[in-house]
């Protein structure tokens, strides 16, 4: 099948040259200057426009600023800003990141605001699609009607992130947004944007097939499945975590739809998930497409450029590392279940201070097999490359002796263009494993705890195949050089079903986020999770109390409840918003 992302890379470009330089600002538009409108008041020029906004879906396409600020697999806001994960590297790279992490940010944050340019630029491209092709009459009603529904869905995705990140998030349609006109950004953020965020996702279901011949464009399911995430969102009040119920009724249905009739599967293995040869697989909804080749890599997943070990074959930069909190939470009694008020009463031991050749003592207590999908680990084999030790990391007494793992591509479809950390590993947001945990958290809040655990078995039993667990590999004497046992797995794996009914609402509450953080760790979903919840303060107080012994930067971090659930509105957006003397964005009264 023919790949979206093969034609995104030239439309980006010229899209970029043409319609929207980005070195003014990110609320605005720039005049066409030397080029005619008329070069893109046709089908291709309005084909491409579309392009372009699909384009923005990585974060990239801005000048002057790297992807990983405005990527949307959101590594630095969902993970860095968790208990997930470290900002990692050493204390002086980055340091943007750093006042993150600690929650000592301002509206002068530069990812913070490169994350708002990336955000809104995706939202007036897709808005300038739907304006230009009202000026095209040589296109189908049929195609037309796609165009449109197409550029509603990646506008309903693009606002529900900028709605994820701030309180105030201003939403601007086609109605008002003026390509010529440079005021016609300029939106007040004075209203609540979550039901034109819903008419977006809806309007686009009502109008998109069930299967797309492109990868990488939505469908009827991807549609829904983001309307009900937008209906997730608002499912909990964020500061008393008092659920929502009516909007939780809502997203029932839909959820139900999508695993009933949208002929999803769970892959056999949770591995396959993030396999460059298994993308697009019968488990997705919609991923964010990349592709490489010798020739060019603008198209590849450059947004985690930055998250990869510090040894070869990558060779840089050693961010974004696993916390140990995290690592603790795949701890497992002898049943096989989460530990669910005590994970991090022990942790998973590392010997972080024994040399590269010297011998240590693995972990031998019990662990939840996904634990070496997620984060490399001293001893256990990495993703096919070699064993993971100490070379892996670029300052472990800073951040730890862990590094990310999903990300990376196999190594079979490594080295393909000339920077060996970027490759075509898609970023699946949505997948029915989301969905099914998702309809979990509604079934408990509806008092159906029985059917939480069967959903949530769904998920477990998946885990626990053992043709998915990381085998033992044995070191050779060449540090690239290893030997795989046969048979036997890397570590002491234990998990099984939840085989006890569920009689308690809060504990299936606690076993189905437990669930929820497992599956999607390090996946950029979990500050976003905690926020949703309304828990952030409670889980991010504990969890600095903890981990500020072992990683002193953080012995001065504090979450503060009403403040940190969300971030400032980006400082420089406020200042270029005037219009007619005043600003029309006002900042989050959070942060004076």
């Amino acid at each position: 099948m023919k790949n979206i992302y093969r034609n995104i890379v030239v439309a980006s470009i010229l899209i970029g040259a043409i319609t929207f330089s980005c070195s003014k600002d990110f609320l605005e538009t720039e005049p066409l200057g030397q080029f005619s409108t008329i070069r893109l008041t046709n089908p291709a020029g309005v084909e491409g426009i579309l392009l372009g906004a699909y384009s923005m879906l990585d974060g990239f396409g801005l000048e002057n600023q790297s992807g990983w600020n405005g990527t949307i697999e959101n590594w630095v806001f969902g993970g860095v800003v968790s208990d997930d994960a470290y900002k990692g590297t050493d204390a002086g790279d980055q340091p943007e990141q750093s006042f993150l992490e600690t929650f000592d940010y301002q509206a002068t944050n530069l990812h913070v605001r490169n994350k708002w340019r990336a955000i809104y630029k995706g939202i007036a491209r897709s808005n300038d699609a739907i304006n230009t092709l009202k000026q095209v009459e040589e296109v189908t009603d049929a195609r037309r009607a796609q165009i449109i529904a197409e550029a509603r869905f990646l506008r309903g995705f693009y606002h529900l992130e900028a709605r994820k990140m701030w309180r105030r998030a201003p939403y601007i349609d086609d109605e008002v947004f003026v390509l010529e006109d440079l005021d016609s950004s300029k939106v007040p953020n004075d209203k609540e944007i979550w039901p034109d965020i819903e008419a977006d996702f809806e309007a686009a279901m009502n109008v998109l097939p069930e299967t797309q011949t492109e990868p990488g464009r939505p469908t009827k399911w991807a549609a829904m499945a983001f309307l009900a995430k937008a209906k997730m969102f608002q499912g909990w009040d964020p500061q008393s975590g008092a659920a929502n119920i009516g909007k939780l009724n809502e997203a029932k249905p839909l959820l139900e739809d999508i695993i009933l009739l949208g002929g999803f599967s769970l892959v056999p293995t949770f591995e396959e998930n993030f396999l460059v040869g298994r993308r697009n697989n019968e488990e997705s909804i919609f991923e964010i497409q990349y592709s490489i080749s010798s020739a060019t890599t603008q198209a590849a997943n450059e947004g985690t450029t930055l998250n990869y070990p510090y040894t070869d074959p990558w060779g840089c930069c050693g961010f974004y590392q696993p916390s140990q909190n995290l690592v603790n939470a795949f701890r497992t009694d002898a049943n096989g279940l989460p530990l669910l008020d005590t994970f991090n009463n022990e942790d998973v031991t590392s010997d972080e201070g024994v040399g590269l050749n010297a011998p240590f003592t693995p972990y031998q207590n019990p662990l939840d097999p996904r634990l070496d999908h997620t984060v490399g680990r001293r001893g256990i084999l990495f993703k096919g490359y070699k064993i993971h030790n100490r070379d892996f990391i670029r300052d472990q007494a800073y951040a730890g002796p862990y590094s990310p793992k999903k990300h990376i591509a196999e190594p079979a479809f490594f080295g393909i263009g000339p920077n060996p950390r970027l490759s075509a590993n898609n970023y699946r947001i949505m997948r029915l494993g989301m969905v099914i945990l998702w309809l979990a958290e509604v079934e408990v809040e509806l008092g159906n705890l029985e059917r939480a655990r069967e959903l949530v078995n769904m998920i477990r039993t998946r885990a626990a195949n053992p043709d998915g667990f990381v085998p033992r590999a044995i070191q050779g004497t060449d540090r690239n050089d290893f030997t795989i046992v046969e048979g036997e797995p890397a570590a002491n794996y234990v998990i099984n079903t939840y085989n006890s009914s569920w009689v308690d609402q809060d504990v299936a509450r606690k076993a189905v986020r437990m669930e929820t953080r497992l599956e999607f760790a390090m996946e950029g979903h979990r500050f976003f999770d905690l926020q949703r919840w309304g828990i952030a303060e409670n889980v991010m107080t504990q969890y600095l109390s903890v981990e500020k012994n072992k990683r002193s930067y953080l012995s001065s971090a504090q979450f503060q409840k009403g403040v940190h659930e969300f971030f400032p509105v980006p400082l420089e957006a406020i200042e270029r918003s005037f219009k007619d003397g005043q600003p029309t964005l006002v900042q989050d009264p959070a942060f004076p």
